[in-house]
């Protein structure tokens, strides 16, 4: 479960759309398979691609395929589940789960050179070279998108989910946060001020709305956004944007 705001704000209403949220969990490494009749199912790597295919790499001679080829239907009920973890230390590192549920089938062989490279275009992932050997690409056709995150649960339509894409902010924290270190840090002691003493305030994660942090306090615990004065299109904008934050104000 992730932790959820105790109280209403303006800055925790200024977030990403839902569905652009959904895309950017998506784009994580941490995900299981759950197959109907089999339970958790064992898989090297899952993307969502920019054309709306959702795919799974999994071993040729694993659960996936021996249920895909006893079906007479020749697909299964299936349910993708991709954690997003913070890449920072926090005691509670999760900050959004998403359910991705349908049906898997195999990809026809033609569409395999095709599909490869759009997976690793989304999601480069080493097992990608294992495909055609000991590993083989499936694609979930999807029913049903359930993320929870800070926002609460929101059930998002399949159609606006593959049609968003994920933040580019996100994508990229990492990099940022090392370089924006000293920014940051400063920031983060900002939001200690107004949080208050008593309460332990971390950095949780940046996307292109403004800097978000998880304060823990003795009502409980919530993620707070600091947003920017207007979302940014590329990390280019990033210091300039946490700058201006710095310098509204009092310091």
């Amino acid at each position: 479960m992730t932790a959820g705001p105790t109280h209403s704000s303006e800055t925790t209403r200024r977030q990403p759309p839902a569905a652009e949220r959904a895309r950017t969990v998506a784009a994580r490494p941490t995900s299981s398979l759950c197959l109907a009749g089999s339970g958790i199912c064992q898989l090297w790597g899952a993307a969502t691609t920019a054309d709306g295919d959702v795919l799974v790499v999994v071993p040729i001679d694993g659960a996936v395929m021996d249920a895909l080829r006893n079906s007479p239907l020749g697909d299964v009920p299936a349910r993708l589940i991709v954690t997003d973890r913070t890449p920072f230390p926090l005691p509670h590192p999760v900050r959004g789960l998403l359910q991705l549920s349908g049906w898997i089938a195999p990809v026809p062989a033609d569409d395999v050179p095709r599909l490869v490279l759009d997976f690793a275009d989304a999601y480069p992932c080493e097992s990608l070279f294992d495909v055609g050997l000991t590993a083989t690409l499936v694609r979930l056709d999807l029913a049903e998108v359930v993320l929870e995150d800070a926002g609460g649960t929101t059930d998002i339509e399949p159609e606006d989910y593959l049609a968003a894409r994920p933040d580019a902010i996100s994508a990229a924290e990492t990099e940022l946060m090392t370089a924006e270190c000293d920014a940051l840090g400063r920031l983060c002691r900002r939001v200690q001020r107004w949080a208050g003493r008593q309460d332990d305030v971390r950095l949780l994660g940046l996307d292109r709305f403004g800097v978000r942090f998880r304060v823990q306090s003795r009502q409980g615990c919530y993620d707070l956004r600091v947003p920017f004065a207007s979302p940014l299109e590329s990390p280019a904008g990033f210091a300039a944007a946490v700058g201006h934050l710095l310098t509204c104000g009092p310091a």
